[in-house]
C-alpha cells in the first residue's frame, strides 16, 4: 500500500480548535450500465499534483479514496473536498467511468478480485467470500486528539451518539438495481466482517491495547490497522477516527457531519475533564441502535441509548444539536450547521433523495444521474 496521506493532527497550541481531516471513498461506475468498472489504477495514474498526493488505492479495482489535508475551518475543509472530488471526477471521465459518492454498489460488480498487494491478498485468503462482496464506500472523519488515553475515553462517550451520526449519513439504499429496504445497505454488508461494529467500552488505553492484541492473536484481525470499529483511536495518527457513515452524497452533507462530529468530540472532552462518566450500555443494545439507524435513516425512529426506547429520528438529531451547540459556536460553525440541518430536513438524506428519484422515475439510471451530479455539485 502506498504511504497514507496526512489527515489530521492535534489542535494548534494555545487554541481550543480541534483539527479535522476527512477520507472519502468513491465508486467508479459504467456511464451506460451503472456496473462497477475496474479502472482505479487508470484513475489514480491520471491524477496530478496535490490530488495525486491525497489519493489512495482501495480494496476494490472499482474504488478510489481521496483524503483531505489537515483542516481547522469548515470552509477550508469544504474547499478541499470540492477540489478533490472534481479532480477525481475528471480522472474518472478520462478512464471512461463516472465518479459516484454512494455507500454501496447500486447495480452490480462482476470484477471482484483485490488489487495486487500482499496485504489485500492476505485479507482475501483470511476472510474468503466476505472479502469479495460488492464494493462499499465510507466517510471517515479524523478529529485531532494527541492524548491516546483521552482518545479511548472519547470513544467510550461516543457510543450513544454514533447511531445518530450514522442515520444522518445514510446513502446506500440500492443493491442489484433495487431498493433494499435499508437506508444504508453498506452497513448491512459490513456486518459480515468480524472486526467491524460498535466500539466496545474500554477502561483504559492498556485495556484497549490488550483487547486488540487478543483479537489479533485470535485471527479476527491481521493487525491493529484492522480495528474497524465505528470509532477508534487511529493506529497511525494522534486522532479519533469516526468511521460509521456512508460516503455522503454531497460535499455539504460531508461538511455538516464533520462539523457535528468535531463539536461532539469537543463537548465530550469537556465532559471527561469534568469527571462525567460515559454511559454504560449493553453491546447488544448499541448494535440494535445501529441496525435501526441503517434501516430507517432519518425517515423513521432511532433508539435513544441514553434513556432507552425508540424516538422519532429528528428528535435525536435535535438533541445532538442542542448538546453540541456551544462547541459549534466556539468553533464558528453554528450558523453553517443550522442552515445545513434545515436543508437536510427539507431535502432528506442521501438515501431519501435516491428513493424519491427511483419512485418518481422507476429507473435506476435516473438515480445514477442524480448521484453523479451530487458528487461534484459545488
Amino acid at each position: 500500500m502506498t504511504q497514507r496521506p496526512t489527515v489530521a493532527t492535534a489542535a494548534r497550541p494555545g487554541t481550543d480548535v480541534l483539527t479535522l481531516g476527512v477520507e472519502e471513498e468513491y465508486l467508479l461506475l459504467d456511464p451506460e450500465t451503472g456496473v462497477n468498472m475496474p479502472v482505479a489504477d487508470q484513475v489514480l495514474t491520471a491524477l496530478h499534483g496535490g490530488a495525486r498526493e491525497q489519493s489512495r488505492q482501495e480494496f476494490r479495482h472499482s474504488m478510489i479514496e481521496m483524503v483531505t489535508p489537515v483542516c481547522t475551518e469548515l470552509d477550508q475543509l469544504r474547499d478541499q473536498l470540492v477540489e478533490l472530488r472534481a479532480a477525481a471526477a475528471r480522472a474518472a471521465a478520462n478512464a471512461g467511468a463516472r465518479l459516484m459518492a454512494v455507500g454501496a454498489t447500486p447495480v452490480a460488480e462482476p470484477h471482484r478480485s483485490v488489487p495486487d498487494k500482499p496485504r489485500y491478498h492476505a485479507m482475501s485468503h483470511r476472510y474468503g467470500p466476505v472479502a469479495h462482496d460488492p464494493a462499499v464506500c465510507g466517510c471517515h472523519i479524523h478529529v485531532g486528539i494527541p492524548d491516546r488515553e483521552l482518545a479511548v475515553q472519547v470513544c467510550n462517550h461516543l457510543r450513544v451518539w454514533l447511531p445518530v451520526i450514522q442515520a444522518i449519513t445514510v446513502n446506500s439504499p440500492l443493491h442489484d438495481g433495487g431498493d433494499t429496504g435499508h437506508a444504508s445497505w453498506r452497513s448491512m454488508q459490513l456486518e459480515r466482517w468480524p472486526s467491524i461494529g460498535p466500539t466496545p467500552h474500554f477502561a483504559s488505553t492498556a485495556d484497549y491495547e490488550e483487547t486488540v492484541a487478543a483479537l489479533v492473536t485470535a485471527g479476527v484481525m491481521l493487525d491493529e490497522a484492522m480495528v474497524y470499529w465505528y470509532a477508534r483511536p487511529s493506529a497511525a495518527y494522534p486522532t479519533v477516527e469516526i468511521r460509521v457513515g456512508d460516503v455522503c452524497a454531497t460535499v455539504d452533507d460531508t461538511v455538516l457531519v464533520a462539523g457535528l462530529v468535531r463539536a461532539l468530540v469537543a463537548t465530550l472532552i469537556e465532559d471527561i475533564q469534568a469527571g462525567v462518566a460515559a454511559p454504560r450500555v449493553r453491546g447488544c443494545l448499541v448494535s440494535a441502535a445501529h441496525w435501526r439507524a441503517a434501516h430507517d435513516g432519518l425517515d423513521g425512529t432511532l433508539i435513544d441509548l441514553r434513556a432507552g426506547g425508540a424516538r422519532p429520528a429528528w428528535e435525536l438529531v435535535d438533541d445532538l444539536f442542542a448538546t453540541v451547540a456551544p462547541a459549534l459556536l466556539r468553533h464558528g460553525n453554528l450558523g453553517y450547521v443550522l442552515a445545513q440541518l434545515a436543508r437536510l430536513r427539507r431535502d432528506g438524506t442521501g438515501a431519501r433523495r435516491q428513493r424519491r428519484t427511483l419512485e418518481r422515475t422507476g429507473d435506476v439510471h435516473a438515480v445514477l444521474d442524480l448521484l453523479a451530479a451530487q458528487t461534484t455539485a459545488q
